[in-house]
């Protein structure tokens, strides 16, 4: 379970103290994928840099399993919006790249074919020993889902993982990553500008308002992992519901 009570984010500006995020208090159950979204610049990065431990100067409270969240004792995967693969490693050297990391045995023989299952899975297997720049976007977003799910992270997170691939490819994207999260229903939170993904994807929505982000509402989605979600009776009203919150939230 994430616990985050009174969380607070500022940062300096012309020698004066702003709030860029909060105050935000959630609790989110284990094995939920919560998606966030919000007018642009409201703080959903900044909330994903918190939970990530990028950002470590923070008020209130954030927990994981009671404890408080950290990235040196949890396994904490993240997915940016660049895939952030290295350049001069292959796909098979970035995807056990975390677990050499964490000092993790990665060539033990379950790692290794738990890996090969997911690259075959994901239609990359045959790309393993080649660089990122022979690679798709598509391609390198699943070089990024297997390196993350390979990790077993107690916590998930996407920085708009999808917004860079073309409509067919990002379907297809999120189609496999979430066959791939109802398997190991990691604890995920993840960023995105677009309704549709959000309510294709996320079992939450959180709704943030504009700068300093806080929470409007935090919705049940009905609609999660549905493939025929556009044609379901809900899609409209939540549609519209969502896009109403977000517009509003513009102004507070």
């Amino acid at each position: 379970m994430i616990q985050i009570k009174d969380l607070s984010v500022f940062y300096e500006a012309k020698k004066e103290k702003v709030k860029a995020l909060g105050p935000i208090s959630i609790d989110i159950d284990s094995q939920d994928i919560c998606a966030i979204i919000g007018p642009s610049g409201c703080g959903k990065t900044t909330f994903l840099k918190v939970l990530s431990g990028i950002i470590k100067e923070y008020e209130g409270e954030v927990l994981l399993n009671s404890e408080k969240l950290n990235p040196y004792i949890h396994n904490i995967g993240l997915i940016p919006q660049n895939f952030g693969l290295l350049p001069w490693k292959t796909v098979e050297e970035n995807c056990i790249l975390p677990l050499k990391i964490k000092k993790t045995n990665f060539k033990n023989q379950e790692i290794i074919s738990q890996m090969d299952l997911m690259m075959k899975r994901l239609g990359i297997y045959e790309l393993k020993n080649r660089y990122p720049k022979e690679l798709s976007g598509g391609q390198k977003q699943r070089v990024s889902i297997v390196r993350s799910f390979l990790m077993k992270p107690d916590l998930l997170l996407m920085d708009e993982a999808f917004s860079a691939l073309d409509e067919i490819i990002r379907e297809e994207a999120q189609e496999l990553f979430l066959e791939i999260w109802n398997e190991n229903k990691n604890n995920t939170f993840f960023v995105t500008h677009s309704i549709d993904e959000a309510l294709y994807m996320g079992k939450k929505i959180i709704v943030i308002s504009s700068t300093p982000g806080k929470i409007i509402d935090v919705i049940d989605n009905v609609l999660f992992n549905n493939k025929d979600y556009k044609n379901h009776p809900s899609y409209s009203k939540m549609f519209s519901c969502i896009k109403g919150l977000i517009k509003g939230g513009e102004g507070k």
